[in-house]
């Protein structure tokens, strides 16, 4: 089935434009890469989605370190490279 839509002035424009440049073959194809490129996206924030539901529920469960712990890690280490790096 057929999709109309209405993209406004400016994203008209934009699509006209990288079609007119030989970039895409047809404002269907760019539409395409950008339903693509928006399937992406959405891909990225559902694991995203799903690793900070892991943190909030290793968190309700008690399964944290005090900040100051991991903050004298990450110091440490830091330092350490720092120095190799000289």
């Amino acid at each position: 089935m057929a999709i109309s839509a209405d993209l406004g002035a400016h994203l008209e424009a934009v699509v006209n434009e990288l079609v007119g440049t030989g970039r895409y073959n047809s404002k269907s194809e760019v539409l395409r890469e950008g339903v693509r490129l928006v399937q992406e996206r959405e891909k990225r924030l559902a694991a995203l989605d799903a690793e900070l539901a892991k943190g909030i529920a290793d968190a309700d469960a008690g399964r944290v370190k005090p900040a100051h712990e991991v903050f004298d890690r990450l110091e440490a280490k830091y330092l350490a490279q720092t120095r190799k790096a000289r």
